[in-house]
């Protein structure tokens, strides 16, 4: 099934539509909107912003940051499981000797 839905979702006041490939997809899609006009307002409520360019900046600079520091965990996490394994792996080595 290659269906595509068209759906319209608002962003900080404006309507963009898109071509999305599942229902599930929407869900994502809806969800992403929200956070974003949340953070938007909450921006708006807590600063004094003269453009909406300047608020869209600031939450796409949250988004990435937030998407950043996940990775740099992420990797982190994989690091220490890999030593853990290696330290693992050395001690069964030596008791197979």
């Amino acid at each position: 099934m290659d269906d595509k839905l068209k759906i319209k979702v608002t962003i900080g006041n404006r309507v963009y539509p898109l071509t999305i490939k599942s229902e599930q997809e929407e869900e994502g899609v809806r969800k992403a909107v929200k956070k974003i006009n949340d953070l938007i307002k909450k921006f708006e409520q807590s600063y004094e912003v003269r453009d909406k360019q300047d608020v869209l900046a600031m939450c796409a600079l949250q988004f990435a940051s937030a998407e950043e520091l996940k990775s740099i965990y992420s990797d982190l996490e994989i690091k220490n499981v890999e030593n853990k394994l290696m330290g693992i792996n050395e001690e069964l080595a030596a008791h197979l000797k």
